[in-house]
């Protein structure tokens, strides 16, 4: 015999379905939810208590509460006897001090934090996340220590902020050693449910290198693929870029790498004054836009790609940057170098001793 419904307040449908879908809200009141909307829709309390997992007079008592209190009986009432404390700045400040060497670790864990403090892992746990605190996580930073950083950062980001007039910038670099790599099958194609399937072992057919120049303006990318990247071949790419701008004024952003540094092409750039070059600071290839795109053809065309040579690699490279161009849009910079350099100058604020 099915229960009669349970009747609803205006506008708690609606809410009450919110909860079920959130991901942020405690699962607690997500399943106290669940009870309410399966007692509207006249499910039986012995049903509703096989669904949700729970015991039929808890079933009741949710019912209940929303009967007589709406949505505020839902939540959790105040427990009788003494509160319990929890010293979060102590979980805090142990967190933050690296374990006792004799653990042999190098981060806390929420159940090895907990031995160590005699409490509860969930009350670990709780902290962490009312801190913002993650010791499993690890992230990196590299900073340069070029003594002409703050004349190089100036320069570069001047350029993508304020252009000079009637002048093409240009951020180029070189993507080495890509591999033209084909799997040993054929790779399963994305079904309903299920993900695109390929072989875990590979073959090498060898490597190409992109050259590639993005035109700060525009976002539209020049790309030579050669064998080497050597100064030779950068100086080839070079050519090619003077010979697709002609008669124009060129701003060329690049790294230090040794071979954009080399005496012929030192003598070459003296040779075509035209041509103007601007290094990005040692260790700071972030500031170099073109990255960025080197990047998104990692992932869109490269990274999952099966080629069966170099040859069909470098024609599939040519593909991605005439489709590129077709819809290409220019990045935005937004960050000043003062911004920039602020974070240079920052403290360290690590106190942690090993």
């Amino acid at each position: 015999m099915r229960a009669q419904p349970l009747g609803l307040r205006s506008g708690d449908r609606e809410l009450l379905e919110s909860w079920i879908r959130s991901s942020s809200i405690r699962a607690g009141l997500a399943q106290r939810a669940r009870i309410v909307l399966l007692a509207a829709d006249g499910v039986s309390n012995t049903e509703i208590a096989e669904r949700v997992g729970v015991s039929r007079p808890t079933v009741i008592s949710w019912r209940d509460r929303y009967a007589s209190s709406g949505l505020n009986g839902l939540g959790d009432e105040q427990r009788s006897g003494r509160p319990r404390t929890v010293d979060r700045a102590r979980i805090l400040a142990a967190t933050l001090t690296p374990p006792p060497a004799r653990l042999g670790i190098t981060h806390w864990s929420s159940r090895l934090l907990a031995d160590h403090l005699s409490v509860d892992a969930s009350t670990v746990l709780r902290t962490w996340r009312h801190h913002r605190v993650q010791p499993w996580r690890a992230e990196t930073f590299k900073f340069s220590t070029d003594p002409e950083l703050v004349a190089k950062v100036s320069d570069v980001v001047g350029l993508y902020l304020n252009p000079p007039e009637n002048a093409i910038v240009l951020s180029i670099d070189e993507k080495s050693q890509i591999q033209a790599l084909d799997r040993t099958q054929k790779t399963l194609p994305m079904q309903p449910g299920q993900a695109e399937k390929r072989t875990h072992d590979y073959v090498r057919h060898g490597t190409t290198t992109l050259f590639a120049a993005l035109e700060i303006a525009t976002g539209e990318v020049t790309g030579l693929c050669k064998p080497r990247h050597r100064h030779q071949e950068f100086l080839v790419f070079l050519r090619h870029l003077a010979r697709g701008y002609p008669n124009r004024q060129l701003h060329l952003i690049m790294d230090n790498y040794a071979a954009h540094k080399h005496p012929k092409v030192k003598a070459w750039l003296a040779a075509n004054p035209r041509i103007h070059i601007h290094f990005t600071p040692t260790s700071g290839s972030w500031l170099n836009l073109v990255e960025v795109w080197f990047g998104i053809i990692e992932r869109q065309a490269i990274h999952r790609g099966t080629f069966a040579s170099v040859r069909e690699l470098m024609i599939k490279i040519r593909a991605f940057i005439n489709g590129w161009n077709d819809r290409c849009q220019p990045f935005v910079w937004t960050k000043t170098a003062d911004q920039i350099l602020k974070k240079a100058n920052r403290k360290t604020t690590s106190v942690a001793v090993h």
